[in-house]
């Protein structure tokens, strides 16, 4: 063998390496994610059930949120809270991964989207229907009113889904770790401020958007792993790995 191909059997060997690590890393953390949000989610739902730990600090925080209120903000907050609400949030959703399937002539961003934001409604609506808890007062929130079930918080879980799939997206496809950081941060700002929105307005008690938060977290999760798995299972076997 000459010198040349023995490099290039090495260079050849370092990439597989690389590659199958990589895949090992994602699919460690994805299931790290997946198990921890799920763990913390039982323990917030445990935390309401009996009124107790962080379900201590719903009402404080209720309370804050009104010290905080003044007309301008209310109506700011309003607004923006309905960019994650049953209207919008599906219309944007949709015309971002639509967008990105056209552009890169692939069916998965409409896949993993339509999977995300399926899955993001059914966890809502069955968490809602059993476990039934109440919103805070209506004399406490800001109108306009709502009177669905409180746990978990709807616009938060299905605002952190789908900018985490759009965010997922968006960074396979980049390159410079700078537009990662800045995409990644963007999106977690976004969940962030939607759940926050959601106590300051009184919709939601602090335990029903922190539910949220970790239940998308796994949601998120078992997306990521799914679409690594479906990458490694459909990619073809290369020639230097079948010899």
């Amino acid at each position: 063998m000459s010198s040349s191909a023995t490099d290039q059997h090495r260079l050849d060997r370092r990439r597989r390496v690389r590659r199958h690590g990589t895949f090992a890393a994602v699919l460690v953390v994805g299931l790290v994610v997946m198990a921890g949000a799920a763990y913390l989610f039982s323990d917030v739902y445990a935390a309401v059930t009996d009124d107790e730990s962080i379900a201590l600090l719903d009402q404080p925080t209720l309370r804050l949120a009104m010290e905080a209120r003044s007309p301008w903000l209310d109506t700011a907050l309003t607004v923006y809270t309905n960019v994650a609400g049953v209207i919008a949030l599906p219309i944007l959703g949709l015309l971002v991964v639509v967008v990105l399937a056209v552009r890169r002539r692939e069916w998965v961003p409409v896949v993993l989207g339509l999977s995300a934001g399926a899955g993001s409604l059914l966890m809502t609506q069955a968490g809602k229907e059993l476990f039934g808890r109440d919103r805070p007062p209506m004399s406490d929130a800001v109108p306009p009113y709502e009177t669905s079930a409180s746990f978990p918080s709807g616009h938060t879980l299905n605002a952190t889904v789908v900018v985490g799939v759009v965010a997922y997206l968006l960074v396979l496809r980049q390159t410079r770790r700078s537009m990662r950081a800045l995409t990644i941060s963007a999106a977690a700002v976004f969940a962030l401020t939607i759940g926050l929105s959601r106590v300051y307005l009184g919709h939601h008690w602090l335990t029903d958007v922190v539910a949220a938060w970790l239940l998308a977290l796994a949601w998120l999760a078992v997306l990521v792993i799914a679409h690594r798995l479906w990458l490694r299972l459909d990619q073809p076997p290369r020639r230097e790995e079948s010899e």
